[in-house]
């Protein structure tokens, strides 16, 4: 038994490191990147990542990189967004607004299956994709911007961070709570209606009454990030699709529910995500996206599509029926 409590304890402080050196070293970031988490007993799970030790960096040849794409990811903003140190081509939102405690948060669309399974061919390009490409590709989606310099200085430290991260994951192995998951569909269709009464009641404190988000004093980025309007993300960033950002809402949304409760239930999340989807946002298009018909999420709005359903049904469902066909044609 004291072995076991010694055992706990090591492993608490850890933790509990691990997390304030991410506060320390945040300095600005949106609240619910940086508040501290409960302990979970699926975090004590073997299959789960855990994110190396910051202080190991400084043994590195590479640590100023890595801190630097470590800043890039949580400060995205600062040096593109509107008032940007580098460029002014993003939306003002950063990395981290998706890719929670910088790529670290269990569930919470970590980076630590990257480095074991890029490159890798993705569907929606229809091509082996590397890293530099997938980050150029969320800042012309998530960040609704332009296309950095893929031999520039922010990539090279962007990338170096994020295979920093992941470096201790065997090649071909995706560890568990990597991306947040997707939750079981509805049996009926999403409400945005109902959605709009969740959002009013448990999102709006953060993010707005029309979803605007919160500003920092300093105007280099959001407090809290906006969900639609003008400087949210596009309609081609994967979080436009209603299971991603259901899930994502569902395993992280209020920020300080733990993972186990959490605060939504499954219909709950679906319904907020319905309403945040509904809301105007950029149209911003890619003609080569999904060059495979047949590959295209189930919920995936825009058409054109094999099956028979149309993109209000594709966008909010029900969506067993289509599951069932898409498989059918695969």
């Amino acid at each position: 038994m004291r072995k076991f409590i010694t055992h706990m304890s090591n492993r608490f402080i850890k933790n509990y490191l691990i997390i304030c050196v991410l506060l320390i070293s945040a300095g600005g970031i949106c609240l619910y990147n940086t508040l501290p988490l409960k302990t979970n007993p699926i975090e004590r799970d073997p299959r789960v990542w855990e994110p190396p030790s910051f202080s190991s960096i400084n043994n590195l040849k590479s640590a100023d990189l890595i801190f630097y794409g470590k800043e890039l990811i949580l400060h995205t903003a600062a040096y593109f967004g509107p008032h940007g140190k580098i460029s002014h081509t993003s939306n003002g939102m950063n990395c981290g607004n998706c890719h929670l405690q910088g790529g670290t948060r269990y569930n919470g669309n970590n980076f630590g299956a990257v480095a074991s399974t890029y490159p890798k061919f993705r569907e929606r390009s229809g091509k082996v994709e590397n890293l530099e490409f997938r980050i150029n590709d969320c800042f012309e989606r998530s960040l609704n911007g332009s296309a950095i310099d893929t031999n520039g200085k922010e990539m090279k430290a962007m990338v170096c961070y994020i295979l920093w991260l992941g470096g201790n994951v065997p090649r071909g192995i995706k560890p568990l709570g990597s991306a947040a998951p997707e939750i079981p569909v509805l049996e009926r269709a999403a409400s945005p209606a109902t959605g709009g009464n969740i959002y009013t009641s448990t999102c709006q404190i953060c993010h707005g009454s029309n979803g605007e988000g919160k500003w920092k004093e300093d105007s280099t980025g959001y407090i809290y990030p906006p969900l639609w309007g003008e400087n949210s993300y596009n309609v081609s960033a994967g979080m436009f699709r209603i299971s991603r950002l259901a899930g994502f809402i569902k395993n992280n949304m209020p920020y300080t529910t733990v993972y186990s409760p959490p605060k939504l239930s499954d219909q709950e999340a679906w319904d907020v995500a319905s309403f945040i989807c509904s809301q105007k946002r950029p149209e911003k298009h890619f003609k080569s996206d999904w060059p495979r018909l047949s590959a295209k999420p189930f919920d995936y709005p825009f058409g054109p599509y094999v099956d028979s359903f149309s993109s209000m049904r594709h966008k909010y469902g029900p969506f067993a029926e289509i599951i069932s066909e898409l498989r059918s044609k695969k």
